[in-house]
């Protein structure tokens, strides 16, 4: 080797290595990958063993036993007679065996297919219109240029922290005021408006590239083109999040339509299954099935659109993204 090609490999040094440093950082065990993601074969929580893991799956099937105990106990009490449901003795099995009776009379004693329309109806127009309206006010917010947008964002967040019982007897009234009570529109109009919702839109927006909107608006695409053909299809994990939470929430609502209504035909599930009692005062076994009916369409519909729900929280970047 001559003296130059002697100094030259000096000077530059040993030859990096060709493989990629994802590859190098998890064969060591170093961490996640650049970027924030976690690789495959690292767990930041269970730990690289198996005695952690297996501990970890342990706590976590106890947390779950824990939390669905409740749950398991109310739809044992609803198949119990009234005597076994309030003897206090604790059984699992009751003695005089599992009954359908508690079921049979809130059928007969209640209007359930009517309070059930009623939700849905409530609930489908409540999250069409939540949504709508969010997603326009968190845009604007995201993306408009005009004065007083920073006090208008920051009267949306100081509204999250306000309890919506403040708010009841406001609302009450002014839909006295318009002669709105005892009407659907009194039901709907006030669960419209969701701070919360424009918030989390809002954020999903900010992160939404500008490029491409760009690149739309030189083609010749307005605002409310851009808005529907490039935001709307890019955000549809957010918005399919925020529908069924918005559609929950309405489900559940149980204090403003017991207060806004006072007409049976106009009840809510919720509202009408408080309203059936028996003679003799509250019935547990009742109770515990009214409870069980009231929470089955909740469940069909998360058992639907769970990949959603999963699919926009990793979106949102609450999955460590």
């Amino acid at each position: 080797m001559s003296s130059t090609d002697a100094l030259a490999s000096q000077s530059t040094g040993p030859r990096r290595s060709t493989m990629p440093r994802e590859v190098a950082r998890r064969r060591r065990g170093g961490g996640p990958p650049p970027g924030g993601g976690a690789g495959r074969g690292w767990h930041p929580m269970l730990g690289a063993g198996l005695l952690p893991r297996v501990l970890s799956v342990l706590a976590l099937i106890l947390m779950a036993g824990v939390w669905l105990l409740p749950l398991a106990w109310g739809v044992d009490t609803s198949f119990k007679s009234e005597v076994d449901a309030s003897s206090g003795a604790g059984d699992w099995i009751p003695a005089a065996g599992f009954t359908l009776a508690a079921y049979r009379e809130i059928f007969a004693q209640g209007n359930l297919p009517v309070w059930a329309l009623n939700s849905l109806l409530i609930g489908v127009a409540v999250t069409v219109l939540t949504v709508v309206v969010s997603a326009l006010a968190a845009y604007a917010l995201s993306r408009g240029l005009f004065r007083g947008r920073r006090a208008l964002l920051a009267v949306t967040v100081a509204s999250i922290m306000v309890p919506p019982q403040i708010l009841i007897v406001p609302l009450f009234r002014q839909m006295l005021a318009m002669n709105l009570v005892d009407t659907y529109a009194a039901v709907i109009l006030p669960q419209v408006v969701a701070p919360v919702m424009v918030y989390i839109l809002k954020k999903f927006f900010d992160a939404v590239p500008r490029e491409l909107e760009e690149a739309a608006r030189i083609d010749g695409a307005g605002s409310v083109r851009i808005f529907v053909s490039v935001v709307l299809p890019l955000s549809r994990p957010i918005l399919a999040a925020v529908s069924i939470f918005v559609f929950i929430t309405t489900w559940n609502n149980f204090l403003w339509p017991f207060i806004i209504t006072s007409d049976p035909t106009l009840m809510t599930l919720p509202v009408g299954l408080s309203s059936v009692k028996d003679s003799y005062g509250l019935q547990n076994a009742q109770a515990s099935a009214a409870s069980v009916l009231a929470a089955i369409p909740l469940l069909v519909v998360f058992m639907l659109f769970q990949r959603q729900i999963v699919k926009s929280v990793a979106t949102t970047g609450l999955g460590g993204q």
